[in-house]
Protein backbone atom coordinates (compact mmCIF):
# COMPACT_ATOMS: atom_id res chain seq x y z
CA UNK A 1 0.00 0.00 0.00
CA UNK A 2 1.11 3.52 -0.81
CA UNK A 3 0.00 6.36 1.49
CA UNK A 4 1.15 9.75 0.21
CA UNK A 5 -0.24 12.04 2.93
CA UNK A 6 0.56 11.58 6.62
CA UNK A 7 1.48 13.75 9.60
CA UNK A 8 3.50 13.27 12.78
CA UNK A 9 3.89 15.06 16.10
CA UNK A 10 6.29 17.47 14.40
CA UNK A 11 3.18 19.30 13.22
CA UNK A 12 -0.35 18.43 14.34
CA UNK A 13 -0.53 14.64 14.79
CA UNK A 14 -0.66 13.08 18.23
CA UNK A 15 1.88 10.35 17.37
CA UNK A 16 5.66 10.59 17.09
CA UNK A 17 7.45 9.85 13.83
CA UNK A 18 8.53 6.43 15.08
CA UNK A 19 4.98 5.58 16.22
CA UNK A 20 3.52 6.67 12.87
CA UNK A 21 5.95 4.59 10.83
CA UNK A 22 5.43 1.62 13.14
CA UNK A 23 1.66 1.85 12.57
CA UNK A 24 2.28 2.04 8.82
CA UNK A 25 4.39 -1.12 8.96
CA UNK A 26 1.68 -2.93 10.92
CA UNK A 27 -0.97 -1.82 8.39
CA UNK A 28 1.06 -3.17 5.49
CA UNK A 29 2.01 0.22 4.04
CA UNK A 30 5.16 -0.11 1.94
CA UNK A 31 5.58 3.55 0.96
CA UNK A 32 4.66 6.43 3.26
CA UNK A 33 4.97 10.16 2.60
CA UNK A 34 5.61 12.21 5.74
CA UNK A 35 3.97 15.56 4.95
CA UNK A 36 4.00 17.71 8.06
CA UNK A 37 2.62 21.21 7.83
CA UNK A 38 5.09 23.86 6.69
CA UNK A 39 8.27 22.02 7.72
CA UNK A 40 10.69 19.34 6.56
CA UNK A 41 12.06 18.88 10.07
CA UNK A 42 12.58 15.26 11.08
CA UNK A 43 12.51 13.78 7.57
CA UNK A 44 16.06 12.42 7.74
CA UNK A 45 15.23 10.68 11.01
CA UNK A 46 12.01 9.34 9.45
CA UNK A 47 13.96 7.84 6.55
CA UNK A 48 16.25 6.00 8.98
CA UNK A 49 13.33 4.67 11.01
CA UNK A 50 11.55 3.61 7.84
CA UNK A 51 14.60 1.76 6.62
CA UNK A 52 14.81 -0.14 9.91
CA UNK A 53 11.11 -1.07 9.78
CA UNK A 54 10.89 -1.83 6.08
CA UNK A 55 8.78 1.19 5.13
CA UNK A 56 10.04 3.41 2.32
CA UNK A 57 9.69 7.03 3.49
CA UNK A 58 8.97 9.73 0.92
CA UNK A 59 10.21 13.12 2.15
CA UNK A 60 7.35 15.57 1.92
CA UNK A 61 5.61 18.65 3.22
CA UNK A 62 2.11 20.14 3.24
CA UNK A 63 2.24 23.90 2.82
CA UNK A 64 -0.66 25.88 4.29
CA UNK A 65 -1.45 28.27 1.46
CA UNK A 66 -4.17 30.58 0.16
CA UNK A 67 -5.71 31.24 -3.23
CA UNK A 68 -5.88 35.02 -3.09
CA UNK A 69 -7.53 35.20 -6.51
CA UNK A 70 -10.58 33.18 -5.43
CA UNK A 71 -10.51 33.71 -1.68
CA UNK A 72 -10.03 30.06 -0.72
CA UNK A 73 -7.51 28.23 1.41
CA UNK A 74 -5.34 25.69 -0.40
CA UNK A 75 -2.97 23.00 0.81
CA UNK A 76 -0.07 22.10 -1.45
CA UNK A 77 1.76 18.82 -0.89
CA UNK A 78 5.39 18.58 -1.88
CA UNK A 79 6.62 15.03 -2.49
CA UNK A 80 10.33 14.18 -2.68
CA UNK A 81 11.35 17.62 -1.45
CA UNK A 82 14.92 18.15 -0.25
CA UNK A 83 14.78 18.35 3.57
CA UNK A 84 15.99 21.68 4.91
CA UNK A 85 16.03 23.38 1.51
CA UNK A 86 16.18 27.18 1.79
CA UNK A 87 13.24 27.66 -0.58
CA UNK A 88 11.01 25.85 1.91
CA UNK A 89 12.41 27.42 5.08
CA UNK A 90 12.34 30.96 3.67
CA UNK A 91 8.68 30.60 2.73
CA UNK A 92 7.42 28.60 5.69
CA UNK A 93 9.40 29.68 8.75
CA UNK A 94 7.56 33.03 9.07
CA UNK A 95 4.26 31.10 8.86
CA UNK A 96 5.36 28.72 11.64
CA UNK A 97 6.29 31.66 13.87
CA UNK A 98 3.04 33.46 13.07
CA UNK A 99 1.00 30.36 13.93
CA UNK A 100 2.72 29.96 17.29
CA UNK A 101 2.18 33.64 18.18
CA UNK A 102 -1.49 33.30 17.21
CA UNK A 103 -1.78 30.26 19.48
CA UNK A 104 -0.29 32.22 22.36
CA UNK A 105 -2.88 34.94 21.81
CA UNK A 106 -5.68 32.34 21.71
CA UNK A 107 -4.58 30.83 25.00
CA UNK A 108 -4.36 34.29 26.57
CA UNK A 109 -7.92 35.06 25.44
CA UNK A 110 -9.19 31.79 26.92
CA UNK A 111 -7.42 32.41 30.24
CA UNK A 112 -8.91 35.90 30.43
CA UNK A 113 -12.34 34.37 29.67
CA UNK A 114 -11.99 32.15 32.74
CA UNK A 115 -10.77 28.86 31.31
CA UNK A 116 -8.46 26.92 33.62
CA UNK A 117 -5.54 26.81 31.22
CA UNK A 118 -1.87 27.75 30.97
CA UNK A 119 0.51 28.23 28.08
CA UNK A 120 2.99 25.80 29.63
CA UNK A 121 0.55 22.87 29.67
CA UNK A 122 -0.53 23.53 26.09
CA UNK A 123 3.08 23.84 24.95
CA UNK A 124 3.91 20.56 26.69
CA UNK A 125 1.37 18.76 24.50
CA UNK A 126 3.11 20.18 21.42
CA UNK A 127 6.61 19.21 22.62
CA UNK A 128 8.83 17.92 19.84
CA UNK A 129 6.99 19.86 17.16
CA UNK A 130 7.26 23.21 15.44
CA UNK A 131 4.75 24.91 17.72
CA UNK A 132 1.26 24.94 19.16
CA UNK A 133 -1.79 24.23 17.00
CA UNK A 134 -5.45 24.66 17.94
CA UNK A 135 -5.61 20.88 18.40
CA UNK A 136 -3.13 21.14 21.26
CA UNK A 137 -5.22 23.82 22.93
CA UNK A 138 -8.32 21.66 22.57
CA UNK A 139 -6.44 18.67 23.97
CA UNK A 140 -5.56 20.69 27.07
CA UNK A 141 -9.20 21.74 27.45
CA UNK A 142 -10.30 18.13 27.02
CA UNK A 143 -7.94 17.04 29.80
CA UNK A 144 -9.55 19.69 32.03
CA UNK A 145 -13.04 18.34 31.30
CA UNK A 146 -14.34 21.22 29.19
CA UNK A 147 -15.07 18.92 26.24
CA UNK A 148 -14.98 15.25 25.28
CA UNK A 149 -13.64 15.72 21.76
CA UNK A 150 -11.07 17.75 19.85
CA UNK A 151 -13.61 18.81 17.25
CA UNK A 152 -17.15 19.61 18.29
CA UNK A 153 -19.31 22.41 19.72
CA UNK A 154 -16.52 23.87 21.89
CA UNK A 155 -14.06 23.97 18.99
CA UNK A 156 -16.61 25.88 16.91
CA UNK A 157 -17.40 28.20 19.81
CA UNK A 158 -13.75 29.06 20.31
CA UNK A 159 -12.12 28.89 16.89
CA UNK A 160 -14.74 29.08 14.14
CA UNK A 161 -13.71 31.45 11.35
CA UNK A 162 -17.35 32.27 10.70
CA UNK A 163 -18.86 34.15 7.78
CA UNK A 164 -18.83 37.39 9.75
CA UNK A 165 -17.63 38.79 13.07
CA UNK A 166 -20.82 37.73 14.84
CA UNK A 167 -20.29 34.07 13.91
CA UNK A 168 -16.56 34.11 14.65
CA UNK A 169 -15.18 32.06 17.51
CA UNK A 170 -14.33 33.99 20.68
CA UNK A 171 -10.64 33.03 20.46
CA UNK A 172 -10.28 33.06 16.68
CA UNK A 173 -7.04 34.67 15.51
CA UNK A 174 -6.49 34.82 11.74
CA UNK A 175 -3.25 33.72 10.13
CA UNK A 176 -2.00 35.11 6.83
CA UNK A 177 -1.07 32.10 4.72
CA UNK A 178 1.44 32.07 1.87
CA UNK A 179 0.13 32.15 -1.69
CA UNK A 180 -0.52 28.85 -3.44
CA UNK A 181 1.61 30.10 -6.31
CA UNK A 182 4.60 30.67 -4.02
CA UNK A 183 4.08 27.25 -2.41
CA UNK A 184 4.20 25.51 -5.81
CA UNK A 185 7.33 27.40 -6.84
CA UNK A 186 9.10 26.73 -3.52
CA UNK A 187 8.40 23.00 -3.74
CA UNK A 188 9.80 22.86 -7.24
CA UNK A 189 12.89 24.82 -6.18
CA UNK A 190 13.37 22.26 -3.41
CA UNK A 191 13.36 19.48 -5.99
CA UNK A 192 9.87 18.31 -5.07
CA UNK A 193 6.70 17.47 -6.95
CA UNK A 194 3.81 19.86 -6.13
CA UNK A 195 0.46 18.15 -5.58
CA UNK A 196 -2.84 19.87 -4.81
CA UNK A 197 -4.14 18.32 -1.58
CA UNK A 198 -7.85 17.55 -1.05
CA UNK A 199 -9.17 20.17 -3.52
CA UNK A 200 -12.74 19.25 -2.62
CA UNK A 201 -12.32 20.52 0.93
CA UNK A 202 -11.29 24.05 -0.05
CA UNK A 203 -13.08 24.28 -3.43
CA UNK A 204 -9.84 24.52 -5.40
CA UNK A 205 -10.94 22.81 -8.62
CA UNK A 206 -11.28 26.08 -10.56
CA UNK A 207 -7.66 27.00 -9.83
CA UNK A 208 -6.10 23.82 -11.23
CA UNK A 209 -5.62 25.03 -14.82
CA UNK A 210 -3.86 28.17 -13.61
CA UNK A 211 -1.63 26.29 -11.17
CA UNK A 212 -0.62 23.72 -13.77
CA UNK A 213 0.96 26.59 -15.69
CA UNK A 214 3.04 27.35 -12.59
CA UNK A 215 4.27 23.79 -12.19
CA UNK A 216 1.57 21.78 -10.40
CA UNK A 217 2.27 18.11 -11.13
CA UNK A 218 -0.37 16.18 -9.21
CA UNK A 219 -3.78 16.22 -7.57
CA UNK A 220 -5.00 14.27 -4.55
CA UNK A 221 -7.94 12.12 -5.59
CA UNK A 222 -8.31 9.64 -2.72
CA UNK A 223 -8.76 11.50 0.57
CA UNK A 224 -11.04 10.99 3.60
CA UNK A 225 -12.80 14.32 2.98
CA UNK A 226 -13.50 13.59 -0.69
CA UNK A 227 -16.86 12.21 -1.73
CA UNK A 228 -17.46 10.43 -5.02
CA UNK A 229 -18.15 13.71 -6.83
CA UNK A 230 -14.86 15.18 -5.62
CA UNK A 231 -12.94 12.10 -6.71
CA UNK A 232 -14.51 12.19 -10.16
CA UNK A 233 -13.76 15.92 -10.56
CA UNK A 234 -10.17 15.46 -9.44
CA UNK A 235 -9.75 12.48 -11.76
CA UNK A 236 -11.11 14.37 -14.76
CA UNK A 237 -8.75 17.29 -14.08
CA UNK A 238 -5.85 14.86 -13.74
CA UNK A 239 -6.62 13.38 -17.16
CA UNK A 240 -7.13 16.79 -18.76
CA UNK A 241 -3.85 18.26 -17.47
CA UNK A 242 -1.71 15.13 -17.23
CA UNK A 243 -1.55 15.28 -13.44
CA UNK A 244 -0.51 12.40 -11.20
CA UNK A 245 -3.46 11.09 -9.18
CA UNK A 246 -2.37 10.65 -5.57
CA UNK A 247 -4.07 9.40 -2.43
CA UNK A 248 -3.38 9.48 1.27
CA UNK A 249 -4.91 9.04 4.70
CA UNK A 250 -4.04 12.55 5.96
CA UNK A 251 -3.44 10.77 9.28
CA UNK A 252 -3.44 12.96 12.41
CA UNK A 253 -3.94 10.32 15.11
CA UNK A 254 -6.01 11.54 18.06
CA UNK A 255 -6.13 15.00 16.46
CA UNK A 256 -7.99 13.79 13.36
CA UNK A 257 -11.32 15.25 12.33
CA UNK A 258 -11.97 12.28 10.02
CA UNK A 259 -10.75 9.27 12.09
CA UNK A 260 -8.84 8.20 8.99
CA UNK A 261 -6.24 5.50 9.64
CA UNK A 262 -2.89 5.10 7.90
CA UNK A 263 -3.39 3.14 4.70
CA UNK A 264 -7.14 3.79 4.55
CA UNK A 265 -6.77 6.01 1.47
CA UNK A 266 -3.99 5.20 -0.94
CA UNK A 267 -2.40 5.86 -4.31
CA UNK A 268 -2.54 3.28 -7.09
CA UNK A 269 0.72 1.58 -8.05
CA UNK A 270 0.39 2.83 -11.64
CA UNK A 271 0.06 6.43 -10.46
CA UNK A 272 2.96 5.97 -8.07
CA UNK A 273 5.07 4.73 -10.98
CA UNK A 274 4.16 7.95 -12.81
CA UNK A 275 5.25 9.92 -9.73
CA UNK A 276 8.65 8.23 -9.75
CA UNK A 277 9.03 8.81 -13.49
CA UNK A 278 8.08 12.47 -13.08
CA UNK A 279 10.60 12.83 -10.25
CA UNK A 280 13.34 11.28 -12.35
CA UNK A 281 12.54 13.50 -15.34
CA UNK A 282 12.66 16.62 -13.16
CA UNK A 283 16.12 15.63 -11.90
CA UNK A 284 17.36 15.64 -15.49
CA UNK A 285 16.19 19.21 -16.14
Amino acid sequence: MIDLHCHTKISDCSFTTEEVISIAEQKGVTHLAITNHDTTSGLSEAAEIGMALGVSIIPGIEISAFDFTRGNRAHILGLYVTPGHEAISELCQPLIEQRNKASQMMVRILIEAGYDLSWDEVEELAAGGTGVYKQHIMHALLKKGYTNSIYGPLYKKLFSKGRNEKERGMAYIPIEYVSAEDAIKAIRRAGGIPVLAHPGQFHNFDAVEEWVQLGLEGIEVNHPLHNQTDRIKAGHLAERFNLIQTGGSDFHGFYSDTQSEIGAFTADQAEFDKLIARKDSMLKL
